[in-house]
């Protein structure tokens, strides 16, 4: 939430800030005045013209009538001394591609004065849907009025809202003053996200998956390795061994569970995806991304984000991997966040997640990849020795782009991954991840039957 106080009327803390102050605001009270009041001050400068050139008095009157209203208007409107505060409040501040989310605008009149008619404006960008106006009617001294709006959009990305703006009218329409808010608040965007089949891993024949490759949680049962002595631990832990071969008090650490792995690779080259849009291969490797990231979070997994750039979402001071399970919600969130801004690079391959990769117990690794030549599918290739189980969706974007049937060269890259232990499957235009990730269950199982890879079952 964002709150912010908008005078409506100018004020100094001595005389000659006011003096200055009254200046700005007399030239920004004249140059609010409306078409009708500009219209009224010209016309009424024209018969007082004329009234003199022509010595008709009673002209003289209203041309000075019809010049003086507006700016008699714009002196009160100017001199107006109430105070209002806004806020606003977004419900909810992430949503999903092509979702709606509620924007509430809170207005609090806090001066003792009541306002008079007040107009509402919210600056939102286009790809939200138009600006929302609101009139609210007189609000009484320290009233309150609420009202809201909806956004929408089509597209990834974080989207900023505000400036809040105020527009005060008199009663006739001669002037308007605009007061604006300096809060801003944003809303995010992120990849659409679909449920997945729970295929479960196995990786038994080649001890991996959910054998071997693990990392560190958070709790579990005592362990031998000692530690440090830390104020507060238990002394009935005390190792005597270790401490008397350190030379201080050592105690045994609580060795904590481990959790298997998954790094979910994202091919982000601009070489390797034509065209742009929601509906583009792009679009559909994030969110095939995303819905993947959510789905292994979900089933207990440590999971990382890594792009051809070889950027690791949580981080490298946590490895790249999402932690505990406390921690998993966050750094979803965190990942969610990358995937909402994520856009093209200008690399040409993908050896800078090899380099990520090549540390080797990385358990299961994901990719989604985009068009690839021979040596960058050698890379790939070199990539799943350093998993437990590889996957691996190849996006032949020239095919969305035409509807057309995946080519022969990209045939040749998955028959190249699939002799490298990879299980890759092309992804034809508008398919749905949850068949291909049902597909590559059963290609995994069918594999692990005959001996060859371990992996899915």
């Amino acid at each position: 939430m964002a709150t912010a106080a908008a005078p409506e009327g100018q004020r100094g803390d001595d005389r000659g800030a006011r003096t200055g102050d009254d200046r700005g605001g007399v030239r920004a009270a004249l140059g609010g005045l409306t078409t009708r009041g500009r219209s009224f001050l010209a016309a009424g400068v024209a018969a007082a013209i004329c009234a003199y050139v022509l010595g008709q008095g009673d002209l003289l009157r209203v041309g000075l009538l019809l010049a003086v209203l507006p700016l008699i208007c714009a002196g009160v409107l100017y001199r107006t001394r109430y105070r209002v505060a806004g806020s606003r409040r977004l419900s909810p501040q992430r949503v999903p591609v092509g979702s709606e989310a509620r924007v509430h605008l809170r207005m609090d009149n806090v001066s003792r004065l009541p306002t008079g008619l007040l107009m509402l404006q919210d600056h939102v960008p286009y790809m939200l849907g138009p600006r929302p106006r609101f009139v609210l009617d007189r609000v009484e001294a320290g009233g309150r009025r609420e009202v809201s709006y909806r956004v929408r959009s089509d597209l990834r990305g974080r989207f900023p809202l505000g400036p809040l703006q105020l527009r005060l009218n008199d009663p006739f329409g001669m002037c308007e003053l605009t007061r604006s808010f300096s809060a801003y608040d944003t809303l995010t965007v992120v990849p659409r996200t679909e449920a997945l089949p729970a295929v479960k891993l196995a990786g038994e024949a080649a001890g991996y998956g959910d054998g071997r490759q693990r990392s560190l949680a958070l709790a579990g049962d005592d362990d031998v390795i000692p530690r440090t002595y830390r104020h507060g631990d238990d002394l009935r832990r005390v190792h005597w061994r270790s401490t008397a071969r350190y030379g201080e008090l050592m105690v045994r650490r609580e060795e904590q569970p481990q959790r298997a792995r998954c790094t979910v690779l994202l091919d982000t080259r601009r070489i390797a995806f034509q065209g742009a849009g929601p509906d583009s291969a792009f679009e559909w490797a994030v969110s095939g991304a995303a819905s993947t990231l959510v789905h292994m979070l979900e089933r207990g997994y440590s999971v990382r984000l890594l792009t051809d750039t070889g950027t690791a979402v949580p981080g490298e001071g946590s490895e790249g991997f999402a932690g505990s399970t406390q921690d998993s919600a966050e750094a979803a969130g965190l990942m969610m966040d990358t995937l909402a801004v994520v856009d093209h690079s200008d690399g040409a391959g993908l050896s800078r997640a090899y380099d990520v990769l090549r540390g080797g117990n990385e358990g299961l690794l994901i990719a989604f990849v985009g068009d690839i030549d021979e040596e960058q599918a050698a890379v790939a290739a070199r990539m799943r020795q350093r998993s437990g189980a590889a996957v691996a969706f190849v996006l032949d974007s020239g095919s969305w782009l035409t509807g057309g049937a995946v080519t022969g060269a990209v045939d040749e890259r998955l028959r190249q991954l699939r002799e490298a232990g990879w299980t890759a499957l092309a992804v034809r235009p508008g398919v749905r991840l949850a068949e291909l990730w049902q597909q590559a269950g059963g290609a995994r199982a069918e594999t692990a039957a005959g001996d060859t890879y371990g992996g899915w079952s």
